[in-house]
């Protein structure tokens, strides 16, 4: 399959499967065995691709980030959006970016370090309404999809943003899945699962070698986020293989998880 770049002016009624993507690599680590097992009709929307505002001081923790990732600040949405580019066509899957602002450019003065980003978003961040709307125009116009947001594993405010604008979606059309790498962290979905205190029934979805290898050379792709989330591309592969092996348990093959409204 190859992957196209769209718009959301297209017939979006041909997908069964969007995910929600809150940045530039969550789809590919949190759902890329399921997406490159059968990427012919799904579609990934990734949120927040918008270039930092003309003349923006960064504070604190984009300054941080900027350093981690290797980074100048003009070129950090140039390669991110490469890579990304690059994961998209390993995963064979159509994409789209919503073209808003990560939570370091949108509301610097709230999100300006890393206790700040790992929290509930503000009430007035402007990325709640924009995320209802998209998904009050996805449950319209791609009538067959199940939608798939971030559960809020690790507590990043974008990824708790999605999850709680995706709360007001009809039950059955909504799907959380398990973001990595922060799922990967020993008891962090259990202590999600109790915060969220929804019944939630999981969901395992199995996919085979071949699968997992397109979702770790897509992974692999984000080469700036590598030594940040993983410590590298080996410990990466390593790391993603062992987990969706331990959930796919006796079944054979590996297994992602989604959880479903019951």
């Amino acid at each position: 399959m190859t992957a196209h770049v769209i718009g959301l002016d297209v017939n979006l009624a041909r997908y069964d499967r969007v995910y929600l993507s809150p940045h530039l690599d969550d789809a590919a680590l949190s759902c890329g065995g399921a997406i490159a097992a059968a990427p012919q009709r799904a579609l990934v929307i990734t949120l927040c691709t918008a270039p930092p505002p003309p003349g923006v001081i960064f504070n604190a923790v984009a300054v941080e980030f900027h350093a981690e990732w290797g980074l100048a600040p003009d070129e950090v949405l140039r390669a991110r959006l490469a890579e990304d580019a690059a994961a998209m066509a390993i995963l064979g899957v159509d994409y789209v970016y919503a073209g808003w602002l990560d939570a370091i450019y949108r509301v610097p003065e709230a999100y300006h370090s890393r206790a700040t980003l790992y929290r509930p978003p503000i009430p007035d961040d402007p990325l709640l309404p924009q995320v209802r709307d998209l998904l009050t125009m996805l449950v319209e116009r791609a009538p067959q999809a199940t939608i798939y947001a971030p559960l809020g594993i690790g507590h990043h405010v974008d990824h708790l943003a999605v999850f709680q604008a995706a709360l007001a979606c009809p039950p059955d059309r909504i799907a959380f899945y398990d973001d990595i790498n922060y799922a990967l962290i020993a008891g962090a979905v259990e202590q999600r699962l109790a915060e969220v205190a929804k019944p939630l029934a999981a969901e395992l979805i199995l996919f085979d070698p071949s699968a997992l290898r397109a979702k770790i050379e897509a992974i692999a792709a984000y080469r700036s986020q590598m030594a940040a989330l993983f410590g590298g591309a080996t410990a990466m592969e390593t790391a993603i293989t062992a987990y969706h092996a331990a959930l796919a348990q006796d079944r054979g093959g590996y297994a992602e998880r989604i959880w479903r409204n019951t």
